[in-house]
């Protein structure tokens, strides 16, 4: 059965310092079931844009951690975004962060010690990779691959397909690989080339119906998310919203 499909604001950043609610709106629109945010949306300063979010029928399956380690505000914000019904907490990694396999122990054991207070907040902590997570190898083995053996199984995963095809890996093998860990994935496309803009999903290169028929079993949210693309973000949004639903890879509100 084909999971709900969100987009990660970042996408339309710019788009929304200019004009929240009418883009919100088009997000909504379109048929999106969710959008991924920052934990500060469940900030007192926030709470007026939370509850437009849910006014418009969208839910919040995940937010971003901007930081480590977990501080006692972020833990608060948490338990907010637990009892609104939110499930997951995303956090990724600086590339200086990959560069051996010490280094990689050492991003392991604070994924391991922020996950047990992510944990008791209600929430599931899900690794976000960039690309520099597969392209650093070590041992015959990326830096990835690497951190899966040294976090503890509560860590989960949110696979973003493109920039692991960027970094060289096929993001098939990766998604079947992680199976059950990665109830997340980051739906993006374009020429997988660092430094090219990206496209509308279907518009580039990556096999995104393979990725997903790959991971039916196991993942929760679609979540489209486009860092820079050649031609108009929304436009760019909406192209990939309707390919994703009109080819059953993903569930949204509109057909």
């Amino acid at each position: 059965m084909p999971k709900p499909i969100a987009l990660q604001l970042y996408t339309v950043r710019r788009e929304v310092a200019n004009d929240f609610q009418g883009v919100l709106r088009r997000i909504a629109d379109i048929g999106y079931v969710g959008v991924e945010g920052g934990l500060d949306f469940f900030s007192e300063e926030q709470k007026d844009r939370l509850r437009f979010i849910s006014d418009l029928g969208l839910q919040l399956p995940s937010v971003g951690l901007g930081k480590l380690p977990v501080d006692e505000s972020s833990q608060r914000l948490m338990e907010r975004a637990a009892q609104a019904g939110c499930k997951y907490v995303m956090l990724s990694q600086s590339p200086d962060e990959f560069t051996s396999i010490d280094s990689v122990k050492a991003v392991a054991e604070r994924l391991n010690a922020a996950d047990e207070v992510i944990r008791r907040s209600g929430l599931t902590l899900c690794y976000h990779n960039h690309w520099w997570e597969f392209e650093n190898r070590f041992d015959g083995k990326s830096a990835h691959e690497l951190l899966r053996e040294y976090v503890v199984p509560t860590v989960g995963f949110e696979l973003d397909v493109y920039w692991a095809q960027t970094g060289g890996a096929d993001p098939v093998t990766e998604v079947k690989k992680l199976g059950s860990r990665a109830p997340l994935l980051h739906i993006k496309d374009g020429p997988a080339v660092k430094g090219q803009p990206m496209t509308a999903v279907g518009e580039g290169k990556v096999d995104i119906a393979g990725v997903i028929q790959a991971s039916q079993d196991h993942a929760s949210w679609m979540i489209v998310e486009l860092d820079e693309c050649a031609t108009d973000m929304l436009e760019a949004v909406e192209k990939s919203y309707t390919y994703l639903v009109n080819k059953g890879l993903a569930h949204g509100n509109k057909g």
